[in-house]
């Protein structure tokens, strides 16, 4: 094989082997790209469930704490209305007892 022939093929196999340096290059930053890309997606998508994990756990104990709450209120009026009972109860007996005071208070001035 002539010298000027062998030239031109050692030079078409380097630029063959050129191009698919950087071919591969290419390929290699576009997979590079598309892992980044994904990595952000999925990195999003578990900010986003732990955010949504986060308000259904902050709604859970926002219900909790209504329900102790209302339990907190109820046993408040009921210990309300046994007090207003009771009081209602002696009303009768105290006014007797101030009277009788009162009136023990008069005779020993008298």
């Amino acid at each position: 094989m002539p010298r000027p022939e062998v030239l031109d093929r050692v030079k078409d196999a380097e630029q063959e082997a050129d191009e698919i340096v950087a071919e591969a290059e290419e390929d290699a930053e576009e997979t590079v790209a598309e892992a980044r890309t994904e990595a952000d997606e999925i990195r999003e998508q578990a900010r986003e469930e732990a955010d949504a994990e986060a308000e259904e756990r902050l709604e859970d104990a926002r219900e909790e704490i209504e329900v102790e709450r209302e339990r907190i209120l109820e046993e408040g009026a009921e210990e309300r209305e046994d007090l207003e009972a009771r009081a209602t109860e002696r009303e009768e007996e105290v006014v007797e007892y101030v009277v009788t005071q009162f009136e023990e208070a008069v005779h020993a001035q008298t």
